[in-house]
């Protein structure tokens, strides 16, 4: 069976400086109508940073959910922007690391019930220290942890977001098979 949706009309409702808000009329595969709200989002590039058996993780405050969280290093693409540039541009800025290439991890749909946000991963274990240069509004603290403190705060949900949790098991499940 073919689940595909065909699109009848398509509204912006609202555009936003990092998402745009649309209500779509489609056809569902049985030919009956529906109503599909989604989020357009540029997308975001996210760096696992591991130096010296350490994991960089930034803490900052996420006003959606009332409280601070601890997640890999990452960022709101550019328009047109290359994700593994995007990447190494919020390590720099975020930990004042500055690497000249990484490795890709994942590819991640965060939420795709209602938004078409895809969080590119990468892996970096080389880099030389520049100093950070945080955006303009944002306030984060990087600290490091090992590995074993890493996975200790997955695993007790320490650590809720889906790009740091899934950084974390794609890093070990690939250093376990010895491809790291």
């Amino acid at each position: 069976m073919n689940f595909e949706e065909k699109q009848i009309s398509s509204r912006n409702i609202f555009k936003g400086r990092v998402v745009d808000l649309y209500v779509d009329d489609v056809e569902l595969p049985d030919g009956t109508l529906s109503r599909r709200e989604y989020i357009k989002h540029s997308g975001g590039a996210a760096v696992l940073f591991i130096r010296e058996d350490s994991v960089a993780l930034v803490r900052q405050y996420r006003y959606a959910y009332g409280e601070e969280t601890y997640e890999i290093p990452a960022g709101k693409l550019d328009p047109g922007e290359d994700p593994e540039r995007a990447a190494l541009r919020e390590l720099t800025e975020e930990t004042g690391f500055r690497a000249s290439a990484c490795r890709h991890l994942a590819d991640i749909y965060p939420t795709p019930g209602y938004t078409d946000e895809v969080i590119f991963i990468y892996l970096v274990t080389e880099a030389e220290f520049v100093g950070e240069h945080l955006d303009e509004g944002e306030f984060l603290n990087c600290s490091y942890f090992t590995i074993d403190e890493f996975g200790k705060m997955v695993e007790s949900g320490k650590i809720k977001d889906a790009k740091t949790v899934i950084a974390y098991y794609k890093y070990m499940d690939k250093r376990n098979k010895g491809l790291i």
